[in-house]
């Protein structure tokens, strides 16, 4: 058995989730493509994962607790688990961004502490 897995995702899909094609077991990673002023019709949270947006191109608003933050691209932004929110595009820009999830309060290592040389 390989000790990778790798998929090709096509640009112009509206949302793509990557937990069974590349065999995910501690994350939830989505792309997700938002035309010019369109937006995630529901506003939500979660019990357990923290979601982590990286904004790759355009602009737009989270929603977080009523509270509107402006994102373009090149920004990264972490949502709490109770964080209520809903992703915007703006209204005459698209936005295209990464969202992975992961457990709050997961991780037990980073790549100094975690990596092994060889």
């Amino acid at each position: 058995m390989k000790n990778y897995q790798k998929v090709s995702v096509p640009s112009a899909e509206a949302r793509v989730e990557l937990h069974d094609s590349l065999n995910l077991t501690g994350a939830e990673i989505s792309i997700n493509n938002l035309p010019a002023g369109t937006g995630v019709p529901f506003v939500h949270s979660h019990k357990q994962n923290e979601e982590i947006y990286a904004v790759l191109s355009g602009r737009g608003t989270m929603v977080i607790d009523g509270e509107a933050v402006e994102l373009k691209a090149g920004d990264w932004l972490r949502v709490a688990p109770a964080g209520e929110r809903q992703l915007s595009a703006a209204a005459d820009s698209a936005i295209h961004v990464i969202c992975i999830q992961v457990k709050a309060g997961s991780l037990e290592g980073f790549t100094m502490t975690d990596g092994v040389v060889k």
